[in-house]
Parts: C-alpha cells; structure tokens; sequence
C-alpha cells in the first residue's frame, strides 16, 4: 500500500485546533445539536472500575476556550460505550449513554443534569447484556435503537419507555447500529456482517457486506445521511474503511487504505454526500473526498491531521459542520476544517 503520497497533503493549520485536556482518559464522545451556535461536547471517560464519569463542557469560539462546569459532570456506571445527545435542537435537552444500560439524562436550564430514564431490554431479568452501541433516530426521535452483545439489537420508544421491538439481528455480537431512514436501520457483528433491517418487515434482514476473510469482526458502521444509498464500514484491526452502496451488495464501491494502523472511528460529514473522515491507531485524521468514477489506482486523502496518540473516537458536528472533535488519551481536540 501506498501511503507515502498523505503527507502532501493539507494539514489543518494550528491556528484552528483546540485542545481540552480532561482528568481521566476519555472514550465516548458526543457533539450536541443544540442551536446555540457553540460547539458543546460530552465526554465519557474510561476507567477500569465502575464509576465513571460524563463531563459536558462548552466551546467558546471568540476566546477559543473550552469550560466546564462542575455541576455538569455526573458520575456513570461503567464506562459508557457511546454518548449522543438528543438529534433535534427544538427538543428536551436530553443526552442518551449506552454501557450496562441506556440511560437518559436531562441537562436542566440551571445547568445540572438529572437522570431521566434507567431502560433494561431484558424480559426475564433485571440486569442487561452489555451494550455496544446504539443510535438515535432523527426521523422519528421519540426511537432510539441499541446493539448487543446477546446477538440483539433493540428499538425503544423512549417518550413511553417501553421496547417497541427487539430481533435477533446476527449470530454472533453486534457492535454498531445506524439509522438510515424512520424505519430502516443497519447493525454490523463480530460474525462480519452488515445487515439492514426494516421494521415493516420484521422476519427478514439483508445482508449487503461480508468480511473477505470469515469471522473477521466489523466493528463501526456510518450511514450517509446525505445519500442514504452509501454506508460505511470497519474491519477488527484494519488500516481500511469499506465504502458500500447498498443497491450492489457484497462488493465494496471503495477501500480507503492510507491508514497506517488500525481505522478506529468514521463519520461522513453531515453537508456533504462525498466526503468521509476516518481516525485510528496511526494518530491520524484523515478527511476524504469519494470520487463520482472509482479510481483503480486507489484514493488518497484531501486531508490528514496528526493527533498526539492514537485516536479511538471522532464526531463530525451536524449544526456545526466546520467542526470535527477527535479524542485521544485524555484529551479532546476540536479541528476547524
């Protein structure tokens, strides 16, 4: 693999990355939607016990400082596996978190953040399988739908708080779901799968991507909310991210393959069909452009950014699409592209 011609390319200047430095090492990472016009993020931490933490903290684009607030840090069992605040700004200010259960958490006016909701998808017992991943729907917000490690993935109505379904969706673990429209969702599986399901049809699912090599775990899927005909996808342990249109299964349309290390996080941007930022191991952010005609000789990035360690999350902010948030180690980096 070629990889040499990345470091041509345009890195983000200084002048427009921001650091915030956190007390613990961070995980989760969300960007709210909220329309006021600043970048406000979550961050989970990742500590090997069971009480962790959320901070919400504040991006001040004038001053370029991040701050927090004491009373907007909030203790969390075990360390969240994925944050996401509500997807429309018009709405309850609401943040979802995903690990031993999913939870809901209500960020008040007066800055403080009360627990909302406690929701266990198991009928017969009080505890949950861990969960992986989930994703808020932004056609219908009132859903949110959770992937497992029991093989599960499940679909709440959380204005009722109540599962409005729950399938078998693969055979071994799921490690990520996407919305794609109201009622269709795509899960990807440790037995390296990416299915989509609808829920007009429960009984069945497609299949529109295997691993190349058996049993090779896929571990991210994004789904272009711009172009609903394109996903993306990660294998365990992989320098590639696997670009798919969904009206030709089975074959990839594009394999980004300038990562020097495994692919970690990927994030299409929220204003544009075509272009895709991907982060992993190699400390690298890279930020791509899909041609409209595949070019044999493979792509190259339009953008690389190098963090200061390995990079295992990213978020490209929807109301805010100059912003993308990266974290590594314990540190946030917001980058202005």
């Amino acid at each position: 693999m070629e990889s040499s011609t990345m470091d041509s390319h345009p890195k983000p200047s200084a002048s427009n990355v921001f650091t915030h430095e956190s007390p613990f090492p961070i995980y989760a990472l969300a960007e709210s939607s909220s329309s006021t016009g600043s970048p406000r993020l979550a961050i989970g931490s990742f500590l090997e016990e069971y009480t962790n933490k959320v901070d919400i903290v504040a991006f001040d684009e004038e001053t370029h400082n991040f701050h927090s607030n004491p009373s907007l840090s909030f203790d969390h069992p075990y360390p969240p596996t994925k944050l996401m605040f509500h997807p429309s700004s018009k709405s309850p200010d609401l943040l979802a978190s995903s690990g031993d259960f999913l939870r809901l958490w209500e960020i008040h006016p007066n800055n403080t953040v009360e627990p909302r909701a406690v929701l266990n998808n198991s009928k017969t017992s009080e505890f949950c399988a861990p969960l992986t991943s989930f994703d808020w729907n932004e056609a219908e917000p009132r859903r949110i739908g959770t992937s497992s490690i029991d093989t599960t993935c499940t679909i709440w109505d959380i204005e009722r708080g109540v599962v409005e379904t729950q399938l078998i969706a693969h055979d071994k673990e799921v490690y990520d779901i996407a919305w794609g429209e109201a009622g269709v969702f795509a899960s990807v599986s440790a037995d390296g799968s990416v299915r989509i399901f609808d829920l007009r049809d429960k009984e069945h699912s497609t299949i529109i991507y295997e691993s190349p090599q058996p049993d090779t775990p896929l571990l991210r899927l994004a789904w272009n909310k711009q172009d609903l005909r394109y996903m993306a996808t990660i294998l365990m342990d992989n320098n590639k991210v696997v670009i798919l249109d969904i009206r030709s299964p089975t074959m990839p349309v594009a394999e980004l393959q300038r990562h020097r290390a495994s692919v970690n996080a990927i994030a299409w941007a929220p204003q544009s069909s075509r272009h895709i930022c991907s982060a992993g191991d190699d400390s690298q952010a890279l930020i791509w452009e899909l041609p409209t005609v595949a070019d044999p000789s493979g792509i190259d990035p339009i953008l690389a950014y190098s963090a200061g360690s390995e990079i295992n999350q990213l978020q490209w902010s929807a109301t805010e699409p100059d912003w993308i948030a990266i974290a590594f180690g314990n540190k946030i980096q917001l980058l202005k592209v």
